[in-house]
């Protein structure tokens, strides 16, 4: 997980302070060097040639790239291309300036399977040129100098801050170009829908999924895998147990009262054979980490801040005791298939509606936490949900057969594996519970308390005034608001809203954006 910053002007102090803040994303190797008029910092997570070869930037006849990425189809481009080319290492992202010569930049972002985000300047033009997949899994944000209104890019908003203003989130699934951003993969929206019984389906989407994780196992570097012991995390462990040699390294987490998910990850764990680490957390260690993980996150949203303490303190802890550094996790399902408020979706028309809009903002919400909690450790993620075949084929699904008619949510990814010896029936079919709750429910409730005894009633009331955008709505996201504020004041936009069910659905109108609170919550998390 690289980090990275790029700006079209010179080096200045205000840059080299943007720089220092990304270390922690890439401790293995930095630079900050000029070239054609330009700043280029890297921090390197050494994954793909763990030699100085695989350092960045890269340079070819005048071209100079940087990228935070995985290619994960390069050996294939690297073919291609290698009868015109010299490469000089075994890093995937090499593959990118040659195939920048060869098809040009709208061409190039076509045809990556990756998960990346780059800047390119073609020095024989003057022309500079930035993408994002089309998940946003690699973060980027731009701005433009406070200085002389250059554009500039980074991994993450912090860095640019101190010198650039107007500071935003670069959109997935396009890249700039000529002033312009323009879309070349709008992945929320199918370019056919298609119907099929479900047996079809299900066998699509299973070997789909499974090639999404395949793909995903090689590294240079040593794999472990996030484990909560719902239904997305186990899948992935247990393709990737399918089809490794040895035991693979999983990690669950929980609070030193009621976790919920450690009891389902240790089952799973044992079904698999995998080499399985549990992690207590306490309320002071959940209390303590609440500013560091809010200044990583660089986000108020109340859902994003709950679920990612447990990741952040899984992830340091995988940090300090193994040699690991590149973890696959189990996010974006959801947001295709449903989750506990989609089963009130009036018609399969609003179920599509609302997959494709939350597929759109996925990269502000649980998206960034799998980054920022990862990268704050010096980890790298990687996301089998959101492989691009994988992604395209779900979504063409006719919404219809996805809603839960089948009293039983995210049935077709349940019954893709249903009988093939992946997981017990008691695991691929157990209700899902949400990961904030489910590491504990007593986190939540230490957070409100801790809420509770920071504000008054008045201080709520008052909150109108004081952010009038996005308005914290209890004293919660209040303590949230505030914490973000005081690390990145008046940069509230950089996340569109609260991450909340669709309250103009009937049984969504909810001021809490846990599952626990929706009426089909049943037997969830227990």
């Amino acid at each position: 997980m690289c980090g990275f910053i790029f700006s079209s002007s010179a080096p200045s102090e205000a840059l080299k302070q943007g720089f220092d803040t990304l270390f922690h994303r890439g401790p293995d190797h930095q630079s900050l060097t000029t070239a054609y008029g330009c700043t280029w910092g890297f921090h390197r997570l050494s994954i793909m040639d763990l030699s100085h070869n695989g350092n960045q930037p890269f340079n070819h006849h005048g071209i100079q790239l940087v990228c935070n990425g995985e290619i994960y189809n390069y050996p294939h481009l690297k073919q291609m291309l290698e009868s015109g080319y010299q490469f000089r290492s075994g890093s995937d992202c090499e593959v990118l300036i040659p195939l920048y010569e060869r098809v040009g930049i709208d061409v190039m972002m076509k045809m990556l399977d990756a998960e990346f985000a780059l800047v390119l300047v073609d020095g024989k033009t003057g022309k500079i040129f930035a993408g994002r997949d089309p998940m946003g899994i690699r973060p980027m944000f731009y701005g433009y100098d406070k200085q002389n209104g250059g554009i500039a890019f980074a991994s993450e908003a912090k860095a640019l801050v101190p010198f650039c203003r107007d500071v935003s989130p670069f959109p997935p699934g396009h890249y700039y170009a000529d002033g312009e951003f323009i879309c070349y993969n709008d992945i929320a929206d199918p370019k056919t829908v298609v119907e099929q019984d479900v047996d079809t389906i299900a066998a699509h989407l299973r070997s789909k999924l499974e090639a999404g994780v395949i793909k995903r196992l090689s590294a240079d570097a040593p794999l472990g895998f996030l484990l909560s012991g719902g239904l997305d995390s186990s899948l992935v462990c247990a393709i990737a147990q399918k089809h490794l040699d040895k035991p693979i390294k999983t990690f669950a987490i929980g609070m030193d009262t009621d976790p919920i998910d450690l009891k389902y990850a240790k089952e799973v764990a044992e079904f698999l054979g995998t080499e399985h680490t549990e992690v207590i957390m306490t309320k002071d260690e959940v209390l303590d980490a609440l500013e560091k993980v809010i200044w990583h996150l660089e986000t108020w949203d109340i859902t994003t801040v709950r679920a990612s303490i447990g990741m952040y303190l899984v992830c340091k802890y995988i940090r300090q005791h193994t040699d690991l550094k590149v973890l696959l996790t189990g996010e974006v399902s959801d947001e295709i298939f449903g989750y506990k408020y989609t089963d009130f979706a009036p018609n399969a028309a609003e179920f599509q509606k609302e997959a494709q809009k939350r597929i759109r903002e996925l990269y502000m919400y649980d998206v960034l936490r799998a980054d920022r909690c990862l990268a704050a450790n010096s980890l790298e993620a990687r996301v089998p949900f959101s492989d691009i075949d994988f992604v395209d084929y779900a979504m063409s699904i006719n919404p219809e057969r996805k809603m839960n008619v089948y009293n039983k949510g995210k049935y077709l990814l349940r019954k893709a594996f249903e009988g093939l010896d992946y997981l017990p029936d008691s695991i691929l079919y157990r209700e899902k519970a949400a990961f904030s709750d489910a590491v504990g429910h007593s986190m939540v409730d230490h957070l409100k308390a801790f809420a509770e005894s920071r504000y008054s009633d008045q201080d709520l009331a008052n909150a109108k005034s004081k952010y009038p955008y996005a308005t914290p709505f209890t004293k919660e996201s209040l303590l949230y608001r505030d914490i973000f504020e005081k690390f990145y004041p008046g940069q509230s936009h950089w996340i569109k809203d609260f991450w909340m069910p669709n309250k103009e659905w009937q049984g969504c109108n909810v001021n809490d954006p846990s599952a626990r609170v929706l009426g089909n919550y049943g037997d969830s998390g227990k």
